[in-house]
């Protein structure tokens, strides 16, 4: 099981998908922290040691977010940011989390691959 933070810019749908799958999943607006700027988000999800799961390609400059500081960054680099291809592309992937571990470590995810770096 993982722990995951879900950014304002993903459906809530993708918390209760990480959920069904056995992992404790929240949203950034569960925590009413919708429009807080990123390294906020990235502090408290650091500090609840929560993978950052995201479209905001922000996240994917490791000078700004060097991967192993926080628990686990998953930038989605979707063509088609609509909430089915989002969903889809996050079903995708759920098997690999019980194969590779997230945290430390960065992974952009596209329609067609997953690139990860430590």
């Amino acid at each position: 099981m993982h722990r995951f933070k879900i950014d304002e810019n993903l459906p809530v749908e993708a918390a209760l998908l990480l959920r069904k799958a056995g992992h404790d999943a929240d949203t950034v607006s569960d925590e009413s922290l919708a429009g807080s700027a990123d390294a906020k988000i990235a502090d408290i999800s650091r500090k609840e040691e929560r993978v950052i799961v995201t479209l905001d390609l922000d996240f994917a400059d490791i000078r700004a977010y060097p991967p192993e500081r926080y628990p686990g960054i998953i930038v989605m680099r979707l063509k088609r940011q609509d909430k089915l291809t989002v969903l889809k592309t996050l079903s995708r992937i759920l098997a690999m989390f019980e194969q590779e571990d997230p945290r430390g470590s960065l992974w952009i995810i596209d329609e067609k691959q997953i690139r990860i770096r430590m």
